[in-house]
């Protein structure tokens, strides 16, 4: 099929398979796909569930010279990085020979781990994206950053963006690496922040007699709505907070008192840690 982008997963965790079954659902062909995953039990699911070639060996998955049978005949356009950073960097050194022959597209999805530190492992000139998605791509409802290093293609920008579009509602280009920092603070570890705040809501509903369940569907609901009225309204998120604070009533009380307290400022705080973590890491792994 001309014009559609043969894409090689290594790691068929759950991130993969957000991608893989939004490429699916959308008509991406099974010929056009492959994925390498070490454990046993969840290849034999991903090849039961989607019909798919898939691999123990990481190499072969991006070659695909041995083992393939649905996806024999196509060449690989694009891989996927999705190993937990703790092994990243074997899986790339042990990927470099396969990398550097057929020179595909590389996006990454591991945090923290530069380009600079990709393109070294990998020994060669092989074009790098990094993307940061978050968890709620696992719902459809996903928000992403990327980066392209300068040896990307317009063609492979495409292609990222054809990757990202199935699970990422909002997805956004940086200007530059340490942009993809800032991104992690916002929307990576963001559905944490937010699982936080309806925790501690629904703890308070409890506490004035709501049940739990009750508690917790009414605060998510209500995070849902307040979103999607961000996303869709003309007005700006300060005008859009001010219309629903009346002078001197029940929302004034409790924004007055949650100011107070500190919390925006705690939030502000806290994304800054989670930027200075990424740095950290990003670091330990120029080590390695």
């Amino acid at each position: 099929m001309a014009g559609v982008p043969c894409i090689t997963f290594i790691g068929g965790g759950n991130m993969c398979e957000a991608i893989l079954s939004g490429l699916l659902k959308t008509g991406h062909p099974t010929t056009h796909v492959r994925v390498s995953e070490p454990f046993d039990q969840r290849r034999d699911y991903l090849r039961k569930t989607y019909k798919i070639d898939v691999f123990e060996s990481n190499a072969d998955a991006i070659t695909g010279k041995q083992g393939a049978s649905v996806s024999a005949k196509s060449k690989v356009d694009v891989v996927v990085l999705a190993v937990k950073p703790q092994v990243v960097g074997d899986v790339v050194r042990g990927l470099a020979l396969a990398l550097n022959e057929t020179n595909p597209l590389v996006i990454s999805i591991v945090a923290g781990v530069m380009i600079k530190d990709l393109s070294r492992w990998i020994g060669g000139q092989v074009p790098l994206v990094r993307l940061m998605p978050n968890t709620p791509a696992l719902v459809g409802e996903g928000a992403a950053g990327m980066f392209a290093d300068t040896s990307v293609s317009e063609e492979q920008r495409k292609h990222t963006e054809y990757v990202v579009s199935n699970i990422a509602k909002e997805y956004v280009w940086v200007e530059n690496e340490a942009g993809i920092d800032a991104v992690t603070a916002i929307s990576g570890s963001g559905p944490a922040y937010f699982f936080l705040i309806i925790e501690a809501m629904q703890k308070a509903g409890k506490q004035m007699g709501v049940p739990a369940e009750a508690a917790k569907r009414l605060a998510a609901q209500t995070a849902l709505g307040a979103a999607k009225m961000v996303l869709t309204s003309d007005d700006d998120v300060q005008t859009l907070r001010r219309k629903v604070t009346s002078p001197n009533g029940t929302t004034h009380a409790a924004i007055e008192k949650m100011i107070a307290c500190k919390i925006p400022e705690g939030i502000t705080s806290g994304m800054e840690s989670c930027q200075a973590r990424c740095e950290s890491l990003s670091a330990e792994f120029g080590k390695l």
